[in-house]
């Protein structure tokens, strides 16, 4: 039996909401999936359902209240939600990555210096890490002339380009992706369709977010219903 790269199992998460006389607000109750190797699964279901929420608990940006997360990147099964902060920050170096709807980057570094960074922090030669950046720019139709400059001043599709490249330079043996597609023309959708399946046919899993139905249906494996992990209005 293959071993799942993700086990989600019976994770709650509630937020306090500080401005409201400290109310909690149960979001999320008895999340429960898998993610094997090779395996694209899409969360869906209507916005403020908890998508993103999942998402952000997966990488650890969001703290589970119970529950478990255990992914595997080959060297056994990390559970990250009981994991210590450095552990968490070494699988997001070695095992998960994430491309979320916005770029957020130290100012003033270069374009294809943010993509290559993941590659040289493995200790991947800089030179061979810049030249599979630009390569993987040059995929994504982001012009030549736009590789030495900062995305601070780029457009909203150009910025996601860089962070689609960022994220699927490393390959990661599992990658979350909040709406990598929001803001990109057809040509791209269509690139990071490819990028998709090719990480796949290697043994990359993904869990993702595509409200792009054309996107959704060319890459899901599965697709999971959020709002049964929705606790009902009391």
């Amino acid at each position: 039996m293959t071993t799942p790269r993700l086990a989600v199992r019976d994770v709650a998460k509630s937020f306090t909401m500080h401005l409201r006389d400290g109310i909690c607000l149960r979001v999320l109750d008895g999340v429960t999936f898998t993610v094997a190797p090779g395996e694209c699964v899409v969360l869906g279901g209507p916005s403020g359902a908890g998508k993103s929420s999942i998402l952000k608990i997966v990488y650890g940006n969001y703290a589970a209240d119970a529950g478990a997360i255990v992914v595997d990147g080959g060297q056994g099964g990390l559970d990250l939600a009981t994991a210590t902060p450095r552990a968490v920050l070494a699988a997001r170096h070695a095992t998960i990555g994430y491309v979320s709807q916005f770029l957020r980057v130290v100012p003033r570094v270069a374009a294809r210096d943010i993509v290559a960074e993941p590659l040289i922090l493995r200790g991947i030669d800089r030179d061979e890490a810049t030249d599979r950046a630009e390569a993987l720019l040059a995929r994504l139709n982001l012009p030549a002339r736009l590789w030495s400059l900062p995305p601070a001043t780029f457009s909203g599709g150009e910025q996601q380009r860089i962070n689609v490249a960022r994220g699927f330079i490393a390959r990661y043996p599992l990658l979350l992706l909040d709406e990598p597609t929001a803001s990109l023309d057809a040509a791209n959708r269509a690139v990071v369709v490819d990028l998709i399946r090719e990480a796949k046919t290697e043994g990359g899993s993904f869990l993702g977010i595509f409200h792009d139905e054309a996107v959704r249906d060319a890459v899901a494996d599965r697709v999971i219903d959020v709002t049964h992990f929705t606790p009902a209005t009391p």
